[in-house]
């Protein structure tokens, strides 16, 4: 009897090797390395890589050639396609309610990049209350009037993170993780808006306080974190921002598309608020220059999560729920099971 086929998208596997081989016992592995939109189309439409049961994108930063999976590419796919597996921790680049409306599961890294992403929200939190990222750049610059700048003046507007609120946008699993780190590290109080409160034992293992108003949340927080998966574009915009508390810290380890770049420009320049730490932008991989001029502003390039650690998740992840999906029906890290049972409706 024939394996079932796995379209597998980008590079080789790396880390995995044992299970991938057993990976292999069980599924036919169709490889696509590079092929654009264009070609992916064509080759779906001509049936060139077969009748596949699953799509399996083991890296997050290759394979997406193709771009975005939109209704014009899943409407291409196969009726024998049951499952798609792919590296990351959102899903803002395909189309879930329309996936889910083909009946088809749709998996991501789940808890892959938590620790990573956590890590580095850290970092930008820490920067944005001691001007690590002002006194950096005094120091790379080897200029000794900018060293001395930053030497004497640093220390003006510079604060312990410790005693000071932090609110957190999306309380998922990164945002509890840098909950924890931020409570038991820093010795920050937290508090967390969300569209779900947080069972009362978890709120107190990180002495978290639930607010259903974001509003609210704005006004007690001295630094803000946003870590909620992408939901509506520029959602922060100079209405919420204007609703921070003066001098209050910013930081964005979610997506870029969330934040209006314009509106947080303006808001660092007037004062309203005090620095910004960001790791994704709205048109990456361009960086705004009006963002890296500023010397209270800390940026990274998309690398929250980018730790061989979770590599090595990503690609056992995907390789998980394509065979827990085959041989039990289950998935191991489904995010669309809610859309797919309305689609039965």
């Amino acid at each position: 009897m024939a394996k079932p086929l796995v379209l597998q998208l980008g590079g080789p596997i790396r880390y995995n090797l044992q299970q991938y081989s057993q990976f292999s016992q069980t599924f036919d592995i169709v490889e696509v390395k590079d092929l654009a939109r264009p070609q992916f189309k064509q080759a779906l439409s001509n049936g060139t890589f077969g009748q596949f049961y699953a799509v399996y994108r083991p890296f997050w930063n290759d394979g997406f050639q193709m771009g975005q999976w939109d209704k014009e590419l899943i409407d291409l796919l196969p009726s024998s396609c049951k499952i798609i597996a792919m590296a990351g921790a959102g899903f803002d680049w395909i189309d879930i309610d329309y996936l889910s409306s083909k009946g088809i599961v749709y998996c991501n890294g789940g808890w892959g990049p938590t620790e990573a992403v956590g890590d580095n929200a850290i970092w930008h939190i820490l920067s944005t209350f001691r001007n690590f990222c002002w006194s950096f750049k005094a120091a790379a610059s080897c200029d000794k009037q900018q060293f001395l700048d930053a030497h004497t003046n640093c220390v003006l507007t510079a604060f312990n993170p410790m005693g000071h609120t932090l609110g957190i946008i999306g309380m998922g699993k990164i945002g509890y993780r840098i909950a924890e780190k931020a409570n038991k590290g820093l010795a920050m109080k937290i508090a967390y808006y969300d569209l779900f409160q947080r069972p009362r034992e978890q709120e107190r293992a990180i002495e978290a306080t639930y607010y259903k108003n974001l509003e609210e949340l704005l006004a007690v927080s001295d630094c803000v974190v946003l870590a909620t998966p992408a939901f509506a574009d520029k959602f922060m915009n100079r209405q919420v921002f204007s609703k921070f508390k003066k001098g209050a810290r910013f930081v964005n380890i979610a997506r870029g598309k969330l934040v209006d770049t314009d509106a947080l420009v303006d808001a660092i320049n007037s004062g309203h608020i005090y620095a910004a730490g960001l790791d994704v932008f709205y048109d990456e991989p361009q960086v705004p220059k009006q963002l890296a001029e500023l010397k209270t502003v800390s940026l990274t390039c998309h690398n929250a999560g980018g730790s061989i650690s979770t590599w090595i998740f990503f690609e056992k992840s995907g390789m998980d729920n394509i065979s827990s999906f085959y041989r039990h029906g289950k998935a191991v890290s489904p995010v669309n099971l809610g859309l797919l049972n309305k689609s039965k409706l």
